[in-house]
């Protein structure tokens, strides 16, 4: 698809098992830490090496479901505190989100801000408006920063009593930190020091592309933003930690990052997979198979919505075609809207608070027209591929549309976020289609030509067949994708 030379993957030195791992809201599937490993251990039984706890942090239900922390380095009382974050790095290799490019407006450090302004000791921490623009701004320049939503990344408040226009990426209760202050340096270097010692492996670091701001730039994964990751990367090596890097973005932009740090996300394959299993096509999937980075976290689900800015042409280039083409994206969106029953419709875009611009609220499982046979498909390649498989809670849980807690709510992403009791759980693990995933991830973690070579036996129109080889241990699985199927073979 490009005839320019793709960047190597980089082969992370890593200490992380290769098994299925599971991203988990503490408070939705369990109520507090403890009890959420304890429903791990019970519920999916040999299903995951690893566990993803979205944030657990002071406090965990603000205004972006805990990636707004009022303080990044206590746990919320009501989850738990930090030995019981080591008691579930104890079973699992534990991964933790690293907020990098904001803190919550409630925290003391900007309340101190807004109450004594430049006389305050968190003053050099925040990012103003006339601190990046001296001299203003003009129309291109204000045009050229790259947005993931409506409108201009600025929000009025006031500050020692004066009106001031203060950086906000993403909502007007994020307000984004001046990474290369010394306080915001200290307060990034404190909240790794305490994921390492609670026995954290993987740091997860959530919007960092968007963290160096230069006046006149798209502010988005600058060649100093590089720079920034590789410092941080480092300070979490010397602590015993690899680095996940949460990038939505141009498919090549990945491929670059990839060659850069420990651990990217392959978000390129959901909407791939989607394609591939609603049009009976895999030609743009074998085309990301090819090229994709084997230093990948592959995911089908997490806590955000279903990406297709990562298959489509370079928002910043449009020139530069995508993994699909822009008529194949907008047929993809619409086929969801469809299977979903409309639901997904209702949760995405101008139709519900906190959007983004490249995403469709949606279960999987409900962007598939709840279809067992694909959904079960979607999960035997994702599973097949290199990398590290992790499962949303929802995902693992075949879980519906809530479309209860999305009206209560009015936030698009709380259709595929919701809360759980026991019950509940038990009722849903005891379909046929959760025992056959549960057999799946089970079976993933423990045959041993997973840790071998992977390689594509055969790929047409409408079938491809994946293999891995280790000594004498072999897995094969062969899709036909026009019958959304599949099957498996091993040694």
């Amino acid at each position: 698809m490009t005839t320019s030379p793709l960047p190597e993957s980089r082969t992370p030195a890593t200490t992380l098992r290769n098994g299925v791992q599971l991203i988990v809201y503490a408070n939705r599937f369990g109520g507090d830490l403890l009890t959420t490993r304890r429903w791990i251990d019970t519920y999916f039984p040999g299903a995951f090496t690893g566990v993803h706890l979205l944030p657990y942090f002071r406090t965990y239900d603000g205004a972006d479901a805990g990636f707004d922390p009022i303080d990044h380095r206590e746990v919320d009382p009501r989850l738990g505190d930090w030995p019981d974050v080591t008691s579930v790095a104890e079973a699992y290799d534990l991964c933790s989100d690293m907020i990098v490019n904001h803190v919550s407006a409630r925290s003391p450090q900007f309340q101190d801000f807004l109450a004594h302004g430049a006389d305050s000791e968190y003053a050099d921490m925040f990012l103003s408006y006339s601190g990046i623009f001296p001299e203003g701004a003009t129309e291109d320049q204000l045009l050229a920063i790259y947005r993931p939503r409506p409108g201009l990344p600025f929000s009025l408040y006031r500050v020692a009593g004066q009106p001031r226009l203060l950086w906000t990426t993403f909502t007007s209760e994020q307000i984004d930190i001046d990474i290369n202050s010394d306080h915001g340096a200290q307060y990034l270097t404190e909240i790794l020091h305490q994921l390492a010692e609670a026995g954290v492996k993987l740091i997860r670091m959530d919007a960092v592309g968007y963290a160096f701001k230069q006046a006149g730039a798209s502010s988005f994964m600058m060649p100093e933003t590089f720079e920034f990751i590789g410092r941080l990367t480092e300070q979490a090596h010397q602590l015993g930690m690899e680095v996940l890097v949460e990038i939505h973005s141009y498919y090549q932009t990945q491929l670059e990052i990839a060659s850069r740090v420990d651990w990217v996300y392959d978000f390129a394959l959901p909407p791939l997979l989607l394609h591939t299993l609603t049009t009976g096509s895999v030609a743009a999937l074998s085309e990301w198979i090819r090229v994709r980075p084997t230093n990948a976290i592959t995911v089908l689900d997490t806590h955000d919505g279903i990406g297709v800015i990562d298959v489509g042409p370079d928002q910043l280039n449009p020139h530069r075609p995508g993994l699909l083409q822009d008529a194949d994206v907008d047929a993809l969106v619409g086929t969801i809207h469809r299977l979903s029953d409309g639901q997904s419709r209702l949760a995405t875009g101008a139709a519900a608070s906190n959007l983004d611009l490249y995403q469709v609220n949606s279960t999987y499982y409900d962007a598939l027209g709840r279809d067992d046979q694909r959904y079960l498909t979607a999960r035997a390649i994702q599973f097949f591929l290199p990398g590290i498989p992790q499962v949303y809670y929802m995902g693992a849980l075949v879980a519906d549309n809530d479309m209860e807690l999305l009206t209560s709510t009015g936030v698009g992403r709380d259709i595929n976020r919701s809360y759980f009791t026991a019950e509940q759980v038990e009722r849903l693990m005891s379909r046929d289609v959760n025992q056959r995933l549960l057999q799946l991830m089970q079976w993933r973690n423990q045959h041993p030509a997973f840790q071998g070579v992977f390689s594509v036996v055969e790929a047409t129109e409408t079938m491809v067949q994946l293999r891995w080889e280790h000594n004498d241990h072999w897995a094969q699985l062969t899709v036909d994708a026009s019958a959304g199927d599949f099957s498996c073979e091993c040694s």
